[in-house]
């Protein structure tokens, strides 16, 4: 890797498999609340993207949303189901990418399970609106960057390593093999 990382005393690249890459994608879905959700990525113009929350994330990886039927999101992944989903969970730390293929279904037992009461704003038949659908995204692939002992551990080494002179980056980054 020629990189800033050759200069660092420590390893900050460490790929995630199975479980341990399923509870990194849940926990800077936590820590980031809600994603941008991209859609129209392979057309060659500017891909569509807009903030949504990822509802549920199972244990293989796969991540849940509520749309409404008639939205652009629908449509685009109507069109072509390649999605990337981008979060930041933090200023300096707690960032995801993952690609993934999403379908659509009007699964009502899965909105069941996914609805809150908020969501009445957008769907205000409720639960049973006729416009309410389920995004389910399968990922492909994802890459996340985070720092190995928390913002204050990681914080304190960008200090000592300005004042040093030495690069003592806490950052760890890797692939999630979900």
């Amino acid at each position: 890797m020629n990189s800033i990382n050759q200069q660092q005393a420590e390893d900050n690249y460490q790929d995630l498999r199975g479980t341990e890459a399923v509870d990194k994608l849940k926990e800077l879905s936590d820590k980031a609340k809600n994603c941008f959700f991209c859609t129209n990525i392979k057309s060659g113009a500017p891909f569509a993207t807009r903030p949504m929350a990822i509802q549920q994330i199972d244990d293989d990886g796969t991540c849940w949303f509520l749309s409404a039927t008639d939205s652009h999101t629908n449509t685009h992944i109507a069109k072509d189901p390649a999605v990337q989903l981008l979060l930041k969970g933090s200023e300096f730390s707690d960032f995801l990418t993952l690609y993934g293929h999403a379908t659509i279904s009007r699964d009502k037992k899965k909105i069941h399970e996914l609805w809150n009461p908020i969501f009445k704003t957008w769907f205000t038949e409720g639960e049973d609106d006729p416009r309410i659908s389920v995004i389910q995204v399968k990922p492909v692939d994802a890459y996340y960057w985070d720092t190995k002992h928390g913002q204050i551990v990681g914080f304190a080494k960008q200090i000592i390593g300005a004042v040093t002179g030495k690069t003592l980056d806490d950052s760890i980054e890797g692939k999630l093999r979900l």
